[in-house]
């Protein structure tokens, strides 16, 4: 048991990576999905231990190949990716039951392939997360990304294919800024491995600051397009709008939290990054909450209005990270896994309903909380979430950014973050008010709930927001300890 609890590390990347290969190899989609099933309920137990690890015992270092850091590749946990590894992996294994139902009615018969490529995904999303070298960060990032191109493709809407064309190439470019940044500080530093660069970036000359400046721009830019931060968000509203329902959710909960936590350990514990870019990102975090919201106000589509929600979310992440105070960085934390659980239950609704009724349009959607009530609550509930009403998890997240921006002196800030939760009042209130209080559309008259296989994720889900916002001893404690830890860090 010691020899296998020593091995963790590499088992959350080995297990989802030999499982697509197994997938792969099988055409029946009852075994791909068992297999998959299985693989996705065993990684969260695995982060766990590897989270409680680091909380008790510091960080985790795990050799790979025999050579010692920083010569070799070194799988490093602490409490910042291990909360991050924590939230892909449950989010997988919430979602996974919904998959084979739900993929079924979207893609019919034989789309075994589906599990293996998501199994790629997520252990690109985890191997990114878990590694301590520069360089297997690009790795990582480009199975996920080419996996995550793959799955936006399979939608079944003639526009999917675009949508993933059109990803490719925003991520090829956001992948190649990030490898010169990269190239930059591996001239400067001669070393990939995160830890040890940091040390060395420490230790350089003045006059070797605007090559640090390059490499951070390069950097920032090219993970910015990753994770859709506004004004390099025009990918996402496709992709998620023409990805199959349960990839959608899957990617919204995930893979955009990856991408910020990457930014999150270059800004806090590689490069520090000076006022002037805690400025920047403070105005563009600002645009992507109102923008992109007044945007969703406007959105018939609810899955495309939901895509621009999860823009503005972004924003109030990166807003967090901008105010480099404890408060507002443990909002940002904190809102990672509270947008995780609240928009994978508003995509996994949308899902049921495109199930029930073929449609997703908002006129389509009349009277659907009667004949749904299951489904529609758990949206509501989400919903609610979104918006950051007392008693579910938006609430905490905004709750901290907002005493982050008075800590800082930033009232007007403090102010903005209300008035851009009003905005959101405004589209989710559009959805409740029809599915509610209208009389139930043609489409709807003979809707029902969806099967306990997909019913049960989304209601998770949405307690799980509801429980994240009364009861904050874990996740934000959490969020708070690994903010102290990275601004002890910072440069």
């Amino acid at each position: 048991m010691t020899v296998l609890a020593a091995q963790l590390p590499a088992l959350l990347i080995v297990l989802p990576l030999i499982a697509a290969a197994l997938v792969a190899l099988v055409r029946s989609d009852r075994v791909a999905f068992a297999i998959t099933l299985a693989v996705s309920l065993v990684l969260p137990v695995i982060a766990a231990l590897l989270l409680h690890r680091a909380l008790v015992a510091g960080p985790i270092s795990y050799q790979l190949g025999g050579w010692s850091p920083p010569w070799g590749i070194e799988y490093r946990i602490d409490v910042l990716n291990g909360f991050v590894l924590m939230l892909v992996s449950a989010v997988a294994a919430v979602a996974a039951p919904y998959a084979r139902r739900s993929l079924a009615a979207e893609l019919g018969d034989g789309h075994a392939t589906f599990y293996a490529i998501y199994l790629l995904c997520l252990t690109g999303l985890l191997g990114v997360t878990i590694t301590g070298d520069a360089f297997n960060v690009f790795v990582f990032l480009e199975i996920s990304s080419l996996a995550t191109y793959a799955l936006i493709a399979m939608g079944r809407h003639r526009r999917a294919a675009l949508a993933a064309f059109q990803y490719l190439i925003v991520g090829t470019i956001g992948a190649t800024f990030y490898v010169i940044g990269v190239g930059f500080l591996y001239l400067l530093t001669g070393t990939l491995n995160l830890a040890d660069m940091a040390q060395r970036l420490a230790a350089l000359p003045d006059e070797q600051s605007r090559a640090v400046l390059t490499a951070t721009a390069f950097i920032t830019v090219g993970v910015s397009l990753k994770l859709a931060l506004f004004p390099l968000h025009f990918w996402l509203p496709k992709a998620y709008t023409y990805a199959p329902s349960w990839a959608a959710a899957f990617l919204s909960a995930t893979a955009t939290k990856v991408a910020i936590y990457l930014l999150v350990r270059f800004f806090f514990t590689v490069l520090g990054v000076d006022v002037v870019f805690d400025r920047v990102l403070l105005a563009l975090s600002l645009a992507g909450m109102f923008i992109a919201s007044v945007i969703a106000i406007y959105e018939s589509n609810i899955k495309r209005m939901m895509a621009y929600s999860s823009i503005a979310q972004i924003g109030y992440i990166t807003l967090g990270m901008a105010l480099s105070n404890k408060a507002g960085l443990t909002g940002a934390l904190v809102h990672l896994l509270n947008h995780a659980v609240t928009k994978g239950t508003l995509f996994l609704a949308l899902g049921a309903v495109a199930l029930r009724l073929g449609s997703v349009k908002l006129q389509d959607l009349a009277g659907l909380g009667r004949r749904m009530p299951l489904t529609m609550g758990a949206f509501s509930v989400a919903a609610f979430g979104i918006i950051g009403t007392p008693g579910t998890a938006g609430f905490i997240s905004k709750w901290y950014l907002a005493t982050g921006a008075l800590e800082a002196g930033e009232a007007t800030l403090a102010f903005l973050i209300v008035a851009s939760s009003l905005v959101s009042v405004i589209y989710m209130g559009r959805v409740l008010e029809v599915t509610w209080f209208r009389p139930p559309s043609p489409l709807a008259l003979q809707a029902k709930d969806p099967p306990l296989s997909m019913l049960g994720p989304i209601v998770i889900f949405a307690a799980a927001s509801v429980y994240l916002g009364l009861d904050t001893r874990g996740s934000a404690s959490i969020a708070s300890l690994a903010a102290d830890q990275l601004l002890g860090a910072r440069p």
